[in-house]
């Protein structure tokens, strides 16, 4: 496994209880709603790319969606199970293993931050293999120009920052077409909204 994803993955198997509960109520439906929206069945198949312990796999599935997790940290894991009744897979984003054209749409909420930007097109085009014809992804990115480990008290993040004109060359060399983008938090002036989200289809 990638040194990178190691250090970020011991720091959340370190934290996965104190995380979950610092992010459970936190309202991302704008995201969910972004990608339902999107896909080209509602009620579909939904991948929750970095699931995390597995807030929006209950949302999704209270929607009528079948919906499978992944995430890389085992704490993780067994909490989503747990909690959302779900299949979770334990996969890494820098090895990916996915079945070919069997999602609706991918889910990916804050969790593609941490993939480094020399390997993003990889991920992408590992996540359109995954979708079928039209389907949909929806990523969260924290916004910035930088790169690197997030220094914490339980360990280290590995965290890559993105803008629109840094991220959408990405996802067009991946084979997706950008159908919107937006900013969060909403109501806020853009310079104080951290964080840009990429609604993208499958060509």
């Amino acid at each position: 496994m990638d040194k990178r994803e190691e250090i970020t993955i011991a720091e959340y198997q370190l934290t996965a209880e104190s995380f979950r509960e610092g992010t459970w109520h936190h309202d991302v439906s704008q995201n969910r709603d972004a990608l339902t929206a999107a896909m080209p069945r509602n009620p579909g198949k939904i991948l929750d790319i970095g699931c995390g312990p597995g807030r929006d796999l209950v949302a999704f599935k209270s929607q009528g969606h079948t919906v499978v997790g992944l995430d890389a940290t085992p704490a993780f894991v067994e909490i989503a199970k747990k909690l959302s009744g779900c299949e979770v897979w334990q996969q890494s984003f820098l090895n990916l293993d996915l079945p070919n054209a069997e999602f609706d749409g991918i889910f990916a909420n804050a969790s593609l931050i941490h993939v480094p930007s020399d390997e993003m097109v990889k991920v992408l085009q590992d996540l359109h293999k995954a979708l079928v014809v039209s389907g949909a992804i929806v990523m969260s990115m924290c916004r910035g120009n930088w790169e690197g480990y997030d220094e914490r008290p339980t360990g280290k993040r590995y965290t890559a920052g993105w803008e629109y004109h840094t991220l959408a060359p990405c996802l067009e060399q991946a084979g997706f077409a950008i159908v919107d983008r937006y900013y969060r938090p909403p109501g806020l002036p853009r310079e104080a909204q951290s964080w840009v989200v990429m609604v993208g289809r499958k060509i």
